[in-house]
């Protein structure tokens, strides 16, 4: 527990610094990274179940994606950025199979079956972890990107926080035992509200938070939330119990993936907290609902 709390004072203030001012190619730069990393763990973890991984093209494939993603940060003309990524990500993922699949034939293995399990943990890995650390990237070049990025963050924190928690202390009816014994219905239900609670009082309190920001020179305007741009309370609602919801989803999904490799960790490079997978699992699954709700609002 105190590695986990000593690692988690150190990290948070670093993520919000890098969130708040970091020119958005040096985001994106670490978007990577940490993509890179949780993919080599999640690599590491398909061995488990006999798979033969295509490590070297998948962080290939998966670096020249961040290239685009790092060119297109630099359109600071939202609506253009958010085409030009939307036609990235489509073509990218049309592409992995294809690539994926021919990489695996070029190799010449000696066991034929284990080509397409090796292409098909590849594909699931570009699209599992690099397309939604992309997208949270494309979330803080989005109108009020600041705001809504730490947003994210705050609502996966704070359900993640109160899940465990409450869960501990107060959790009696099991959520999905054979995955994740540890998780109850109890704190899956005071995560909701932590996030919604959290969530709303965030958006709805950004205008002051956007004006402090900005005159400590932590943001610029545009990167911060003002009275016209501020959602109505109910949607802001619905969105924060969405991002949940979803984020519950991931960190079952991690669960399942590392129960059934037998592993309880997916690695060590963080302590207290294991590998970089275990740390943005709920992440994966929860940006890419603030990246539509924000796409969405941009169109209108």
């Amino acid at each position: 527990m105190i590695k986990r709390i000593a690692t988690a004072v150190v990290l948070i203030p670093l993520v919000l610094i890098l969130v708040l001012k970091a020119p958005l190619y040096l985001l994106a730069i670490v978007g990577g990274a940490v993509a890179l990393l949780a993919i080599a763990e999640f690599l590491k973890l398909a061995t488990h179940y006999g798979v033969q991984p295509l490590r070297q093209a998948t962080y290939a494939f998966v670096g020249l994606f961040f290239v685009f993603v790092i060119v297109a940060s630099t359109n600071r003309t939202p609506l253009v950025e958010t085409t030009a990524i939307l036609y990235g990500l489509a073509v990218a993922a049309a592409l992995a199979p294809f690539v994926f699949l021919t990489v695996a034939m070029r190799m010449r293995r000696a066991d034929l079956t284990s080509g397409y399990p090796a292409a098909a943990a590849s594909v699931f890995a570009f699209g599992y972890i690099a397309i939604p650390m992309a997208l949270l990237v494309e979330i803080r070049q989005q109108p009020a990107g600041a705001i809504w990025t730490i947003y994210t963050l705050l609502a996966v924190w704070a359900g993640d926080i109160f899940a465990y928690f409450v869960g501990k202390s107060l959790g009696r009816h099991r959520m999905s035992p054979e995955i994740s014994p540890k998780k109850t219905w109890e704190g899956a239900v005071a995560s909701i509200l932590a996030s919604v609670i959290i969530g709303t009082l965030w958006i709805q309190h950004a205008p002051g938070i956007s004006a402090v920001l900005l005159r400590v020179g932590l943001i610029e305007r545009g990167d911060g939330m003002w009275g016209l741009e501020q959602p109505p309370l109910w949607p802001v609602i619905l969105l924060s119990a969405v991002v949940n919801i979803a984020a519950q989803l991931g960190d079952l999904v991690e669960s399942l993936i590392k129960r059934g490799a037998g592993v309880k960790d997916s690695g060590t490079i963080l302590p207290g907290h294991g590998g970089m997978l275990d740390r943005i699992d709920a992440m994966l699954f929860a940006v890419p609902v603030v990246w539509a709700y924000g796409a969405w609002r941009l169109m209108q």
